[in-house]
């Protein structure tokens, strides 16, 4: 068995395996600052009972957010489940991933429209479902349509439903505490004591620190993208057809981005693509994608 392990991990694609620890590593200490900073926070308040009352309310929410993960998004973009009679293409190349990946038959679903995209959900590997939209069906050939699967099959098989789902409490209980402390000014005026903040820690607090922790919640997003590609790459056996996928999807999305509303923005960082277009520049900063040529890039760097 021991034996077994050392044979196994000595042909897994070194690029790959530098990139997954690196893109783990990232993460840890992404989710390391975040914690930090609402602990930074909690200080600043002068107490814990408003940190207290913000994370019961941002992690109840967030639970049933991600408990009902599956349900939400599915329902919310029209997604229908379909048989391996009615999509024989589709089921074939799910379960040939999922074989690699040793995980569960995921449930497979479709969604409507020429939009070009798809997505991964589910609290936990038994309760996960892969949707795919009508149009990246249309757009994509056997090998890119695996390599999309694949990755979104890692999502699944990282657990970054639940990754996700932590950060996103970490960063609603910092903006919820900062809109406390906006109301709280506006009614109360700024502490002249000891017991509350001042002007140059009311700043902070209500400005600075909802920023900062949305711009970490967005780069944990995109460093499980790099990990989601890896970790795909490795059970695709190849990083080329997903490569080839994400620069068609670019292009693609660039003629056909979905219109930006409440649903699409709050499900835009579950897309395997942002469904709005690139960003550039210092804007890329607040993409919950990296950039399709930098992934692509590094999917074709990768020995197999």
């Amino acid at each position: 068995m021991r034996f077994h392990k050392i044979y196994k991990r000595s042909f897994l694609p070194l690029g790959c395996e530098n990139m997954s620890i690196g893109n783990q590593l990232r993460t840890v200490i992404l989710l390391g600052l975040l914690t930090g900073l609402l602990l930074f926070v909690g200080q600043l308040l002068g107490g814990t009972s408003g940190l207290i009352v913000a994370l019961i309310f941002a992690g109840l929410m967030n639970f049933a957010a991600y408990w009902f993960s599956d349900k939400l998004a599915l329902s919310a973009y029209g997604a229908r489940q379909v048989t391996e009679k009615e999509h024989p293409r589709l089921h074939r190349l799910v379960r040939e991933v999922v074989q690699q990946a040793n995980v569960p038959m995921p449930r497979v679903y479709v969604l409507p429209g020429e939009f070009s995209n798809a997505f991964a959900t589910g609290r936990n590997p038994k309760h996960a479902a892969v949707a795919f939209s009508q149009g990246i069906l249309n757009l994509l050939n056997d090998s890119e349509l695996k390599g999309v699967i694949a990755h979104e099959v890692a999502h699944i098989k990282n657990r970054d439903i639940l990754i996700s789902s932590i950060a996103a409490t970490i960063a609603g209980v910092i903006s919820f505490v900062a809109s406390m402390a906006q109301w709280g000014a506006l009614f109360g005026g700024f502490s002249r004591d000891r017991e509350g903040p001042g002007i140059v820690e009311f700043l902070i607090l209500a400005i600075v620190t909802p920023i900062i922790a949305t711009l970490i919640q967005l780069a944990v997003s995109r460093s499980r993208e790099f990990q989601a590609d890896a970790t795909g790459a490795r059970f695709a056996h190849s990083g080329l057809g997903l490569a080839s996928a994400l620069e068609k999807l670019e292009a693609d999305i660039r003629q056909k981005p979905l219109k930006l509303h409440a649903t699409t923005e709050s499900t835009a960082h579950m897309m395997i693509a942002n469904p709005f277009g690139r960003l550039h520049g210092i804007t890329a900063l607040f993409s919950t994608h990296p950039s399709s040529k930098e992934r692509a890039s590094r999917l074709r760097s990768m020995t197999f």
